[in-house]
């Protein structure tokens, strides 16, 4: 297996989540992923939560537009969703996640 492969296959999950503020689409969102990323042990997951309002130059770096807006980062393929991502089925399979 090549490194970057290996590197791939043990890459824990990535995702940041940009809100705005403490609206309520906002808060949903947050809600919601917390309750899917609950699969999951604290080992295999990352979640970052970035408030546009405080932190506009990360918005900026990743070309955010709308919020909420979650990004996966890892494992390949980046993946991005937006809305309150009220539908976890659905964004479970966008994502990859199978659990």
């Amino acid at each position: 297996m090549k490194k970057t492969e290996q590197a791939a296959t043990t890459d824990k999950l990535v995702l940041r989540l940009y809100v705005s503020g403490m609206s309520r689409k906002s808060m949903e969102a947050i809600e919601n992923i917390r309750t899917l990323c609950s699969n999951f042990s604290a080992e295999t997951y990352k979640l970052e939560i970035i408030d546009i309002y405080q932190h506009p130059e990360l918005a900026s770096q990743d070309h955010i537009v709308f919020s909420p807006c979650l990004i996966k980062l890892s494992p390949l393929p980046k993946k991005v969703m937006i809305g309150t991502l009220y539908n976890t089925d659905r964004i479970k399979t966008i994502l990859g996640l199978f659990f």
